[in-house]
């Protein structure tokens, strides 16, 4: 099988643990944005096992930590491009963390509803 995501190499890693590595998305839309990649391939947030479920928990928030750390951001975007019809470029299950900043978007009210720009402006319409 060829997986980018399985053959990674070492030196992309900036954070591992039993199931999961941590890399810097290799085309970042903010700084520190970063990928939770499990080790075990699988093409879906629901193909983790109760474990890896658990630990991917404890991934975020210490990729969190250190992205808090070293680029101070001001919040996240956390998203799963979980199967083709949603995005999923890459069948290996991979979550993005996004930080984001102050001033990086004018007005970044409605965050991922953005998908979709006809229906992300829910608030004024009403």
């Amino acid at each position: 099988m060829n997986c980018l995501f399985c053959e990674l190499p070492k030196k992309r890693i900036v954070l591992e643990n039993e199931f999961f590595v941590v890399i810097r998305d290799g085309y970042p839309i903010s700084k520190g944005h970063s990928l939770l990649i499990p080790k075990r391939h699988v093409s879906s947030l629901f193909d983790l096992n109760f474990d890896e479920f658990h630990l991917l928990r404890t991934t975020l928030s210490q990729s969190k930590k250190e992205l808090d750390g070293e680029y101070h951001p001001d919040s996240y975007n956390i998203g799963i491009n979980d199967g083709e019809q949603a995005g999923q470029t890459i069948s290996h299950l991979h979550i993005h963390l996004i930080p984001r900043y102050i001033g990086d978007q004018e007005d970044p009210k409605g965050g991922v509803r953005w998908i979709f720009p006809e229906k992300a402006d829910y608030w004024s319409k009403s």
